[in-house]
């Protein structure tokens, strides 16, 4: 079978440092934390006190009051994003075949905020039990890709994928097999998360995962740092718009990158805990290498996973000297959590589109927060605190879960 080529020609994000494309990188280079006290809701008896939250997002801006009741906001996240990459790509609905065009998109958590208010309702007055027609619509993780598939009229393959963390990543992988077997044209892929409410928060600071830093939380977020504690957990979404190569090239489409492999693993050792010697990171990266054609020595970039947790900030740069030995000092690695928080679910979207960027700009954005060095983590170039200027040709994108999930993406210069 001949394999076709896969690219990118559209990028959307709303993160927690810029609610479109142009001003999450400013932000990156600039280093800027996303971090706050909590704004959602009044987080003050709760363990945990701090989050990533989108800023300065109005539903109104970009839907009538009666799609709001209509869309959690994941959801509307989603589309928001979906919409900038369709439009960045160029894409003239009059002129593409709708059948050729599908909708992959990522979550690990879905419409979490709808089922808290729908059910804490039900529990106020159980005997009188009262649900909103669209409870079910709002909740369900697929419903963003199927809204977006509506929405602009795209009839090829429509599904979510759910892998926890790794669900946006998972989601990107998918759509690139789809198009390298023929079955599509164009893919709107990504993932969106919208967890900063108090199911959210109580539940990851209960099974000690986020940073308790509440004093500080701009530095709460410090990934490969001696003295992290957590992760600072994010919100937002991220879209990229994949593309067959010919296909792309015949309409004049821009292009950023080529997608050239993808690595899925799983750990199978522990349900939040990462494989203490990064194993199945170590598998997926290497899976993504040798889809690509490349030699582990052709990689110039890697954008870590790097949470800032004990355990899982150890296991991967493990993974990293393991797999490409005495080239892993070549190696600017880097961690984009430190500014945006962890996104979950929609992590593997926007930190493919820091990755994209890095391999197209030549410029690594900074591991921000890095004050002392941890001796348990190997010694690499994570760029900590300024970013880093280096010929950039090939770059991998990292992406775990919890349940084990490992995905990696593999992004050429084109």
């Amino acid at each position: 079978m001949n394999l076709k080529r896969v690219v990118v020609t559209g990028l959307g994000s709303l993160t927690p440092i810029g609610n479109n494309v142009s001003d999450f990188w400013d932000a990156l280079l600039k280093g800027v934390s996303g971090a706050g006290l909590v704004t959602h809701f009044d987080a003050s008896n709760y363990k945990c006190h701090i989050a990533a939250e989108v800023k300065n997002f109005d539903s109104a801006i970009y839907f009538d009051r009666k799609e709001v009741r209509k869309l959690d906001l994941f959801t509307q996240y989603g589309m928001v994003v979906a919409d900038e990459a369709i439009r960045d790509a160029g894409i003239d609905q009059a002129k593409i075949n709708p059948d050729r065009i599908g909708v992959i998109f990522g979550t690990g958590m879905g419409g979490v905020q709808t089922f808290q208010n729908e059910v804490s309702a039900f529990a106020a007055n159980p005997g009188n039990p009262r649900f909103s027609p669209f409870f079910i619509t709002k909740t369900i993780g697929d419903i963003c890709a199927g809204q977006i598939s509506i929405k602009h009229g795209f009839r090829g393959p429509n599904y979510s994928t759910s892998a926890a963390c790794a669900s946006a990543a998972m989601a990107i992988s998918d759509a690139f097999m789809f198009l390298r077997l023929g079955k599509a044209d164009v893919i709107v892929t990504g993932g969106s998360e919208a967890p900063v409410l108090e199911s959210g928060i109580g539940g990851f600071a209960s099974m000690q995962a986020l940073s308790l830093r509440n004093d500080d939380p701009a530095t709460a977020s410090r990934p490969f740092d001696k003295d992290r504690d957590g992760f600072v957990l994010g919100e937002g979404a991220g879209a990229l718009v994949l593309e067959e190569l010919e296909h792309a090239k015949a309409r004049g489409a821009k292009i950023y990158a080529e997608l050239t492999g993808c690595g899925i693993t799983a750990d199978a050792y522990h349900i939040a805990a990462s494989h203490p010697d990064g194993l199945g990171a170590m598998n997926a990266m290497r899976m993504a290498i040798e889809e690509s054609g490349m030699q582990v020595t052709d990689v110039d970039h890697i954008n870590t996973h790097g949470t800032s947790t004990p355990i899982g900030d150890i296991s991967e740069p493990k993974a990293v000297v393991s797999l490409f030995g005495d080239h892993a000092g070549k190696i600017t690695l880097n961690s984009t959590k430190s500014m945006t928080g962890h996104l979950l679910g929609a992590a593997g979207a926007v930190e493919a589109i820091a990755t994209i960027l890095a391999l197209q700009n030549d410029i690594v954005p900074p591991t921000i927060n890095h004050f002392t060095d941890d001796p348990n983590i190997p010694q690499l170039d994570f760029s900590f605190n300024k970013p880093t200027r280096r010929p950039i040709h090939f770059a991998l994108s990292n992406t775990f879960g919890f349940g084990g999930h490992n995905a990696c993406l593999a992004f050429r210069k084109y």
